[in-house]
């Protein structure tokens, strides 16, 4: 497994709407377990594929003790409404609160190739939500109101100018024997 760089704000890739998944083989699978890995590392609880500069409609998501990976994910059903503070491993630093599905029904693919669907509330439909719109090149602050998405983006701004629009991640530290 390998440990990915995290593409930020000011990252085309984080635009850009993802790419069908022809087949799930020994390469994807490969990079469902580095999404994974770097997901982990980076204390997240989604990781999309173009977050790691990878365009390929590919997430993996972590939360409530629920993991699994969604590989040509689409939403056939959302009902209720929540509004709940999200952050972003691509834009560190930055959160906002945003209204989405409270429950919602996934239709999507796991890394053996199998079609599965998912029924999730929550914590967890937030998650699915929130990586899906990453793989159409949608950031949660665009969900954001106008003055409060140029308020947060003026700051990031701010203190990220001339910074690289990838963050390397540190492997985290080998058990000692």
């Amino acid at each position: 497994m390998s440990l990915l760089d995290l593409h930020l704000l000011g990252s085309s890739t984080l635009r850009t709407r993802s790419v069908e998944v022809a087949a799930v083989d020994e390469a994807l699978r490969q990079l469902i377990d580095d999404l994974f890995l770097t997901m982990d590392t980076a204390k997240g609880v989604g990781l999309a594929a173009n977050q790691v500069g990878i365009t390929k409609r590919v997430a993996v998501v972590d939360a409530e003790s629920d993991r699994f990976v969604m590989v040509n994910p689409i939403i056939t059903s959302a009902e209720g409404r929540q509004r709940a503070e999200e952050g972003c491993l691509s834009i560190p630093e930055v959160y906002g609160d945003v209204t989405r599905a409270e429950r919602i029904v996934l239709e999507a693919t796991d890394r053996e190739g199998r079609r599965y669907t998912k029924e999730a509330e929550g914590l967890v439909a937030r998650a699915i939500q929130h990586e899906i719109d990453h793989l159409d090149g949608i950031l949660f602050i665009d969900h954001l109101s106008a003055l409060k998405r140029q308020i947060l983006l003026a700051r990031w701004k701010k203190e990220n100018r001339g910074k690289a629009v990838t963050k390397s991640l540190q492997p985290p530290p080998s058990p000692k024997k």
